[in-house]
C-alpha cells in the first residue's frame, strides 16, 4: 500500500508546488461581503469590550441561538470525560508514556517566568483589582488573585471550557489584551512549546483575528491579543528519584490558550507532548491590507483535501470510492438527520464541549486507497499535526499509520474549484475536520472558501493528555495528580 521513499518524496513535492500555485492565483473574494457597519449589531460591537459583549450572551441571551448552544454546552460539561469515540465504547491501550525528546526544560523556564510575573502583579495588588473588574462583568473564576485564576489544578474541569466564538464565555487565566506586560512572556511559552511552523500558524491566526476586528470595527472584542492563557498544574521538573516509577523530564502539567478562531490545549509529561484538542479558523483566511498583508492560513489543508477527493474520481475504477467518500452532496443537505448541522458548528461534529461525541465512521478506508492517495492523506494529517514539535509529529504519524485499516475519509459538498466543502479523517487515534462556513461577521449567507474552521481531536480518551495522566500512578501520591 505504501509508496517507496523516492516516490513519496516526489509526490509530496508535487503537492507542495500545486498548493503554492493555487494560493498565489486565488483572489481574496471576501471584500464583496463586508457588512453594513451602521447596522445595530455592529454599532453595539463597536461600543463593546470583551466583558460587556459577553454579558449580551450570558445575561441578555443575545443572540438566542448561540445562548441555546451555550446552555447545551453547559449540559455537556456536566458529563464525566470519556473522549470522542466511533461507537460509544472507548478503545483501551492506545496511548502510552514515551520519550519524545521534547525540550521541556525550555518550556518550563518560560512558564515559570509567567508565574513569577503573575505573583509580582499579585504582590503589588494589581491582580486583585483586575479580578474584581472581570468578576463583575461575567463568569470569571471566583478569586481575587491573578495567580489563582491562572494556575489551576492539573485535573481541573476548566480544561474543557475552551470555546472558539468571540464571546468570552469562560474568563479564566490571563486575558492578554488586558495584561500587555504578560503578552511577550506568554508568547514565549507558545514559541518554546510548538514547532516553528506551528507557532507561525498560531500567530497568523491571531493577526487575522485582529484584521477581522478592524474590518467590522470591533477591535475591543477581536484583536491580536483577545485570548486567554491558563496553566494546569505547576510547571516543574520531575524528581526522577530511583525506584519511584517516575517518567523523568517534567511533572504532568499543561497550558491552554483560547479565543476567537484559535484554541490550543497542551499537555506535557516527561518529554512527551499532547496538543489536543485544538481549533483554528479564520474569517477571512487572508489579510489583504495593512502591515500583515499577505498573511494567509489553512490553504494547504483546503487544497490537499480537494486533491484527495478528486483523485478518488480520477478514473472509472475509483469512481466508486469517490461515491463512497461523499456522504452528502450539499453543505446543508435535506438528507442530513436532525443534529447533523447546526447554526454555529454547521458541519463540525467535534468542536467546543463535544468531548464525548460519538462519531460513527463514514466514507472510504485509507487502507483501500492507492499510494498517491495515501500520500495526500498523510499530507493533510501533516498539516493538522503541525503544532507538534518535529519528533513528536513523526511519532504521532507512526501511530496513525498503524490504523489505516480503520481510518476513514469522508466528504460533504462539491468538488469544483469554487465549491465549499467539508471533510473528515477519522481513526482510533486521530480525528480532523475541515469546514467552509457561512458568514458570521461577513455577510455571505452560504458557506464560502474564505471562512474556514479546522479542528483536531485525539479519540478514545486522548484529549487533554487524559489517557497519559491516568498512567502516571506514582505521581498521584505526590498530590498534584488526582485519582480518577
Amino acid at each position: 500500500m505504501a509508496a517507496n521513499t523516492t516516490d513519496a518524496t516526489a509526490q509530496q513535492q508535487q503537492i507542495q508546488e500545486t498548493v503554492a500555485a493555487t494560493a498565489a492565483a486565488s483572489p481574496s473574494g471576501f471584500r464583496s461581503h463586508l457588512p453594513d457597519l451602521t447596522a445595530p449589531r455592529f454599532q453595539a460591537l463597536a461600543a463593546a469590550d470583551a466583558h460587556s459583549h459577553a454579558r449580551e450572551l450570558l445575561e441578555h441571551r443575545r443572540p438566542p441561538w448561540l445562548h441555546g448552544l451555550y446552555e447545551h454546552w453547559m449540559q455537556l460539561l456536566r458529563e464525566p470525560f470519556r473522549g470522542v469515540t466511533s461507537d460509544g465504547v472507548v478503545k483501551p491501550g492506545l496511548y502510552g508514556l514515551r520519550d519524545e525528546g521534547v525540550d521541556v526544560a525550555a518550556i518550563l523556564e518560560r512558564a515559570r517566568r509567567v508565574v513569577d510575573m503573575v505573583e509580582e502583579i499579585d504582590a503589588a495588588g494589581a491582580g486583585a483589582g483586575a479580578a474584581a473588574s472581570s468578576s463583575a462583568s461575567n463568569n470569571t473564576t471566583a478569586t481575587s488573585l491573578l495567580r489563582d485564576r491562572t494556575v489551576l489544578h492539573i485535573d481541573s474541569p476548566e480544561w474543557r471550557t475552551w470555546s472558539n466564538p468571540e464571546f468570552l464565555i469562560s474568563n479564566k487565566g490571563i486575558r492578554l489584551d488586558e495584561w500587555p506586560a504578560l503578552q511577550e512572556p506568554v508568547m514565549a511559552v507558545l514559541k518554546a512549546t510548538l514547532s516553528p511552523e506551528g507557532y507561525d500558524k498560531a500567530v497568523a491566526a491571531m493577526r487575522i483575528n485582529a484584521f477581522l476586528g478592524q474590518l467590522v470595527n470591533g477591535t475591543k472584542v477581536m484583536n491580536e491579543w483577545s485570548y486567554n492563557f491558563v496553566l494546569f498544574g505547576e510547571p516543574a521538573m520531575s524528581s526522577s528519584s530511583p525506584g519511584s516509577g517516575d517518567v523523568g523530564g517534567c511533572r504532568p502539567w499543561g497550558w491552554a490558550l483560547y479565543g476567537h478562531h484559535l484554541c490550543l490545549s497542551v499537555f506535557l509529561v516527561g518529554t512527551q507532548i499532547v496538543v489536543s484538542p485544538w481549533f483554528t479558523g479564520a474569517e477571512p483566511n487572508m489579510i489583504d491590507d495593512g502591515p500583515w498583508k499577505g498573511t494567509r492560513i489553512l490553504v494547504r489543508e483546503e487544497e490537499l483535501g480537494l486533491q484527495l477527493i478528486r483523485s478518488l474520481g480520477s478514473d472509472d475504477k475509483l469512481q466508486l470510492q469517490q461515491q463512497q467518500a461523499i456522504v452528502y452532496t450539499q453543505m446543508k443537505d435535506p438528507a442530513m438527520p436532525k443534529g447533523r448541522w447546526n447554526h454555529d458548528d454547521q458541519r463540525h461534529l467535534c468542536g467546543a464541549y463535544r468531548d464525548n461525541r460519538v462519531v460513527p465512521y463514514e466514507g472510504v478506508k485509507v487502507a483501500d486507497m492507492e499510494p498517491r492517495q495515501v500520500a495526500l492523506v498523510e499530507g493533510i494529517l501533516g498539516e493538522y499535526l503541525l503544532y507538534l514539535p518535529a519528533r513528536s509529529r513523526e511519532l504521532k504519524m507512526q501511530d496513525v499509520r498503524r490504523w489505516y485499516a480503520e481510518t476513514y475519509f469522508c466528504w460533504i459538498g462539491g468538488t469544483g474549484d469554487e465549491d465549499p466543502f467539508y471533510y473528515r479523517i477519522q481513526s482510533p487515534v486521530v480525528l480532523v475536520e475541515f469546514d467552509h462556513h457561512s458568514g458570521v461577521f461577513l455577510n455571505n449567507e452560504q458557506p464560502a472558501k474564505f471562512h474556514i474552521h479546522t479542528l483536531l481531536r485525539t479519540p478514545n480518551g486522548g484529549d487533554y493528555g487524559m489517557a497519559l495522566r491516568r498512567q502516571v500512578t506514582s505521581q498521584v501520591e505526590q498530590g498534584y495528580l488526582w485519582e480518577g
